[in-house]
């Protein structure tokens, strides 16, 4: 152990005990306001609903605090334990190239991290979510959806890892820059790709067929100047009770997508409401200022990776004598986690800022109030608490908090 270790295992502790802290903080704060509806929704929350958002957040708590503390120890583990060090010892041991002993390894281990977390996916699917009456998948679809993802991930995966390593291995110093070029070309392909070829993988899309709500949406997308490739539902409730609504794509391949479960619980004019407030990220470049975002991120963060990976304290102080290129995106993958833990606030902050704009985008197309009983409408079918902690919130909470949120459509209406 070195210097670094000591300062990866401080970070380490003190990110997990700060998590643990604020989960138990937003668990006391929930309970605490169990048994009273806040003031501005009791005439359309009732008290059971209430309760059943305040334990299934109290329920969800308690899982990520187990959660945090398996992570804790699967990090020691792979690291200053030598679990990485066995398994890419394991694979070098068969003398294959090393290029072939790269890929396998870091395929292996995201294979094994899988397998790893599937208890704790599988009852939070089968035990959790059915508890609160939100599952409706299968074991069958569960290990159906399972298999798929395995697939996608060795068929895209092993040629962008290839290419990684092929850069970090031949491009130069400067390997990192040609890399987050490759990395921000391949989301952009993602964005194209996903709603076309992968998300049709795991959900059946039809062409939204109620020709009135059709009509409307259209109107509305004519009004604010949006052109999409079409609009969909999605059957969402082969899996989830959970409703929502999403655009997604790039360019002329943006869709539309609606949730089954959110037509069923929202009427004509709150649906337009919510996709009016989709319509408000785009139209406030949200899209954009995100992208934007995360190169700015992936760039520093590969260029930070690009300086480690050529330091022996970066290996060694994590438990690892050999070095490689394969090894170094490995650690990096796992450690970088715990250093940019502060920036939730920041990224919280500006998210929420968003969601402010795009409810005011809906109002000013739309209307407010219509986008306030639907807010409510998906607060209640998803018990979603109305009353979380607000620093628990502020941390992590990409969306403001209801009474925050329905007051400022409030303001914006009269």
């Amino acid at each position: 152990m070195n210097e670094f270790s000591w300062i990866f295992i401080i970070a380490l502790v003190s990110m997990t005990a700060f998590e643990l802290w604020l989960s138990l903080r937003q668990t006391k704060h929930v309970t605490a306001h169990r048994n009273k509806v806040p003031e501005a929704f009791r005439s359309q929350i009732d008290i059971a609903d209430h309760h059943k958002a305040a334990d299934y957040t109290v329920a969800k708590g308690k899982i990520g605090r187990i959660e945090s503390l398996i992570g804790l120890v699967l990090l020691v583990f792979w690291t200053l334990g030598g679990g990485l060090a066995w398994l890419f010892d394991t694979w070098q041991s068969l003398a294959w190239s090393e290029m072939t002993t790269g890929i396998v390894f870091m395929l292996s281990f995201f294979v094994i991290g899988a397998v790893l977390d599937l208890p704790l996916s599988w009852y939070k699917t089968f035990s959790l979510e059915q508890k609160f009456g939100f599952n409706r998948t299968t074991p069958a679809v569960f290990l159906t959806d399972l298999a798929k993802q395995t697939i996608l991930m060795l068929i895209i995966g092993t040629p962008l890892l290839w290419l990684a390593l092929w850069l970090m291995g031949s491009a130069g110093e400067y390997w990192w820059l040609q890399l987050w070029a490759v990395w921000m070309g391949f989301t952009l392909l993602m964005m194209w790709a996903y709603p076309a070829f992968i998300a049709p993988m795991f959900n059946k899309f039809t062409p939204l067929e109620d020709e009135n709500l059709k009509a409307k949406v259209e109107g509305l997308l004519a009004r604010c100047g949006f052109k999409s490739q079409g609009i969909f539902v999605m059957d969402g409730s082969k899996r989830s009770g959970h409703g929502n609504a999403y655009f997604t794509g790039l360019g002329s391949n943006k869709r539309i997508v609606f949730f089954d479960t959110l037509l069923t619980s929202l009427n004509e004019d709150q649906i337009e409401a919510v996709l009016a407030h989709e319509l408000g990220h785009f139209k406030r470049k949200h899209v954009i200022k995100n992208m934007i975002m995360m190169a700015i991120m992936s760039l520093v963060g590969l260029a930070i990776l690009g300086w480690a990976s050529s330091q022996e304290w970066f290996y060694t102080g994590l438990g690892v004598q050999t070095q490689s290129n394969a090894m170094a995106l490995v650690l990096f993958m796992l450690v970088i986690p715990v250093f940019s833990f502060f920036l939730h606030p920041m990224m919280t902050a500006m998210s929420r800022k968003y969601e402010y704009e795009a409810d005011d985008y809906a109002a000013s197309v739309s209307s407010a109030k219509h986008l306030i009983e639907a807010l409510v409408s998906l607060y209640q079918e998803n018990a979603s608490t109305l009353t979380p902690d607000p620093l628990v919130s502020a941390i992590y909470d990409s969306h403001p908090p209801a009474t925050l949120r329905v007051a400022h459509l409030q303001g914006s209406s009269e």
